[in-house]
């Protein structure tokens, strides 16, 4: 049996910007199922005002190599010229296994923001994340509670994020046989 399932794994990923009505609804549908249901952080919606300036990025999983859900999101926005901001970031329940999801769509975040300008990228960081974002270069700059939950203010090192041409277009993350697969 587990070989038949195995036949079925996604065979990787599209990591990019949101382009498409499905995928912003199902990054919209995957903010409410990790941040409303699974960690109770908001009530009803985890929707805001800077939902309406944010590009929402996303991990797209395939089946025979076209997308077919969304299994991970964030969202960034510019709040002052040169000054980025990254938050959102959420990986569906099934799929926080598979090898470096989050850690790509990070990636993608600071890469887009570093083609539009960014000079300053920020993110309040769940307290559990925080060593992945370490591990990514990135500083604590102190702590802070948002919505009654811990966090951490970080730094990305621009350094190790050069710019991306089309973040439409992102790129394709293959799994690895063994690894997060």
């Amino acid at each position: 049996m587990q070989q038949a399932q195995q036949q079925f794994h996604s065979p990787g990923y599209y990591i990019r910007a949101a382009s498409t009505p499905w995928e912003l609804f199902g990054a919209a549908d995957l903010r409410r199922r990790v941040f409303v249901e699974e960690q109770g952080i908001f009530t009803g919606s985890d929707r805001d005002e800077i939902d309406r300036i944010a590009t929402p990025l996303v991990a797209l999983s395939t089946y025979a190599h076209e997308a077919d859900a969304v299994v991970g999101t964030v969202r960034i926005h510019q709040q002052e010229p040169g000054l980025w901001w990254g938050s959102r970031l959420a990986v569906d329940r099934d799929f926080r296994q598979v090898g470096r999801l989050g850690a790509e769509l990070i990636r993608l975040a600071v890469r887009t923001a570093q083609t539009r300008g960014c000079h300053t990228f920020l993110a309040h960081v769940q307290r559990q994340n925080v060593v992945l974002f370490r591990r990514l270069h990135w500083q604590p700059l102190g702590e802070v509670t948002l919505q009654g939950v811990p966090h951490m203010k970080m730094q990305a090192d621009l350094a190790y994020y050069p710019p991306l041409s089309d973040p439409a277009a992102g790129w394709y993350h293959p799994v690895r046989r063994g690894i997060g697969a």
